[in-house]
Formats: C-alpha cells, structure tokens, sequence
C-alpha cells in the first residue's frame, strides 16, 4: 500500500499544474494573470509545506526516531524555495520577465530534485513506518493542503 505516496504525489502534480498557468500567463504577458495564478500556486505550496511540516514529518520523526535525518533536510530546502518563491513574486510585480524566468527556473529545478527525493525515498518510508496511522493522517494531510487550518494562513 503506497496511500501516503499516492496522496503525497498528487499534490505535486497538482501545484505543477498551478506553475504552468503562471507560466502561460507570462507568456502571454499577462501580467495581473500571471500574478493572481502565482498566489494560488504560492498558497498551494505554503499548503503542501505545512502538511509535511505539521503533521507528516512529525509523526514519521516519532515513528521513526529519526529527527536529524531526510526530515531535516526536507526542511531545509522548503526555506530555500520560500525564498525563491518570494524573488519570484518580486519579479511578477514588476513585471520583469527576464527576472521573473531566473527565480522561476531555479524554483522549477529545485522542485523538482526535491519531488524527487521526497517521491522515491521519504514518503515510501512514511508508508512503511505509518501505515497503521492513516486512518488519522489522510484527513489531517488534507485539511492541511486545503489550506483549512488557520495556522497555515
């Protein structure tokens, strides 16, 4: 059984999807598009964080007995992207498409090497070692990504 994966995995997939209309509107020049699109991507990430932060990583950490291990660096690198995600909004703002496709590669990389390690290491041990907790952790990695506890906003 791979629940945490597959959930995990969709949310991924789906704030792709929210970078690629960001990305389209850039395009197109369309720059309040652009913006309003890279809010609801911005907030789906925050979101994806907070799930992974608040509740998975938590409760994998105390399965697990692992609290300087890929949780840590996991961690790390959500700061990293909020970061980017900041300089990238920045160059929306000023509507500043060089600038703009510097933060967003660089995000894009990152995102990617980080999906990776999360897809392919982390939340196959999450599925291994918390598999007996799903019943509690799906609601709650759900509220979380739907941006539904007000801790995350």
């Amino acid at each position: 059984m791979h629940a945490i994966t597959d959930f995990m995995v969709n949310d991924h997939r789906s704030c792709d999807g929210l970078l690629v209309a960001v990305e389209h509107a850039v395009v197109n020049a369309a720059w309040a598009t652009a913006q309003t699109e890279f809010a609801r991507f911005s907030d789906a990430m925050r979101y994806h964080f907070a799930a992974e932060e608040r509740v998975l990583f938590p409760l994998f950490e105390q399965s697990t007995g692992m609290y300087h291990g890929p949780t840590q660096v996991m961690r790390a690198e959500h700061t990293q992207m909020l970061q980017l995600l900041a300089s990238t909004a920045s160059a929306l703002e000023a509507a500043d498409s060089d600038d703009y496709a510097g933060s967003a590669e660089t995000l894009l990389i990152m995102m990617q090497q980080h999906n990776l390690k999360e897809e392919n290491v982390l939340y196959p041990m999450c599925d291994q070692h918390l598999a007996d907790q799903l019943d509690a952790l799906l609601p709650a990695l759900q509220r979380q990504i739907a941006g539904q506890d007000e801790s995350t906003r």
